[in-house]
């Protein structure tokens, strides 16, 4: 089929042809950003986070009295050992926080006391001896801590301990060779913490978008947080006993002393729970933007049939000379089909130009990934796709056209 005649037609429609072909360019731009957003957001769902998620449940203690730190240190000690002696609890411990519950300490770490740009971040946990085993965290170097290793911290009065354990993300980081173990480092702090043991994985409490490139940078400190103020405790079940678990720990733990607050809502949760809160920011985001897609794809489709059934419309006497000089339906067809591809090309043209662009503003502005072209490429495959789909029926309507039926219109 020659071009030039339906270039030709092209230019005695010029609004409309630059019309659809922006808003093709428009819509290529903003979909392949949003799916690519929405992919981001999906794969953020699943990250694992290294603890045995499945039998774990967290319980919010808020104390109904004052007491002193020592008072409160003495129960928290009661308390643990009532749930470690629960017939479908397997360990317990106390903590100042936990995976995807936002918020937590933060540990700005240097490689020397003098350093003045940290070397990174890490989000730190308090745990005892018991810590390892109750999150389900794998030991893959060194040692856990000893009985006497592990003291009571005032949040007042925060003083690095001098033994640690890491994570093997943060360990690659400092020490790249993998010479971690044995090594020291600076926390927010003169005095130097040595690394006495390395785990493989734990994901940091926050899951804010910043976060994501210090995401298993943690670290774990000997210590039982003052928690005067209340405290977390974290307990793993028994396989298949999560359910009994979490009914036998708060009766156990009101059993032990009723002067704690224990929420009737909120108060324990499974760590399906806790995930599921942690990333409703993510899922919602995901969802909005598919809809905007759908939105936005519809949208142009429609403008497609719109434009291309007012044009139907106009040239019908054309349509008929043409069918009279022996023009087939098939070629009818192809025309408009054909006018169709030349005005998505030249918006998907434009349109990969501003989806690479938007991209690059989302980096510096958002701090966003960069979008792989592949997203670029679908883009342009599924707009050419829907430009096609959407003029057929116009197009097959104008095809259908008798070239008696367009000279009587004369």
């Amino acid at each position: 089929m020659q071009i030039q005649p339906i270039l030709a037609a092209l230019r005695q429609h010029k609004a409309g042809t630059v019309l659809i072909a922006l808003q093709i360019a428009l819509t290529l731009a903003i979909v392949c950003n949003a799916l690519f957003i929405i992919h981001q957001r999906v794969t953020h769902l699943s990250e694992p986070t290294g603890i045995d998620e499945a039998n774990l449940f967290v319980i919010g203690n808020q104390w109904a009295d004052q007491s002193s730190a020592q008072q409160v240190d003495a129960q928290m000690q009661a308390d643990l050992a009532t749930l470690r002696q629960l017939p479908a609890v397997r360990d317990a411990t106390a903590s100042n926080s936990y995976p995807l519950v936002g918020g937590g300490w933060d540990d700005f770490i240097t490689m020397t006391p003098d350093q003045v740009q940290k070397t990174t971040d890490a989000s730190v946990y308090f745990g005892d001896t018991h810590f390892l085993d109750t999150l389900g965290l794998k030991l893959i170097a060194g040692r856990n801590f000893r009985p006497d290793e592990v003291a009571p911290m005032s949040p007042h009065e925060v003083v690095t301990p001098p033994v640690v354990i890491v994570t093997r993300a943060l360990a690659d980081k400092l020490y790249p060779d993998g010479s971690a173990l044995g090594k020291s480092f600076y926390a927010m702090s003169a005095t130097p913490t040595t690394i006495i043991g390395i785990v493989a994985r734990l994901q940091r409490s926050e899951v804010d978008t910043w976060s994501r490139p210090y995401a298993y940078q943690a670290l774990i400190w000997p210590r039982r947080l003052d928690g005067t103020v209340g405290t977390n405790y974290i307990v793993r079940a028994k396989p298949g006993q999560l359910e009994a678990a979490m009914r036998e720990a708060k009766q156990g733990l009101i059993a032990q002393n009723r002067m704690r607050i224990i929420d009737p809502k909120d108060g324990v949760l499974s760590f399906a729970q806790v995930r599921h809160r942690a990333y409703d920011s993510d899922r919602g985001t995901a969802i909005l933007m598919g809809i905007i897609c759908a939105v936005l794809l519809v949208i142009t489709g429609a403008g497609i049939i719109g434009l291309t059934s007012f044009w139907v419309g106009q040239r019908r006497k054309q349509i008929g000379i043409r069918r009279a000089l022996g023009a087939t339906q098939r070629d009818i067809l192809h025309y408009f089909q054909t006018e169709n591809l030349l005005i998505a090309g030249a918006g998907v043209a434009l349109g990969a130009i501003l989806a690479v662009g938007l991209n690059l503003w989302m980096m510096k502005q958002l701090a966003m990934d960069r979008m792989s072209l592949l997203y670029v490429l679908a883009g342009v495959v599924v707009l050419l796709l829907l430009g096609q789909g959407a003029v057929f029926a116009p197009a097959l309507r104008a095809s259908r056209v008798s070239p008696v039926e367009a000279t009587r219109t004369v």
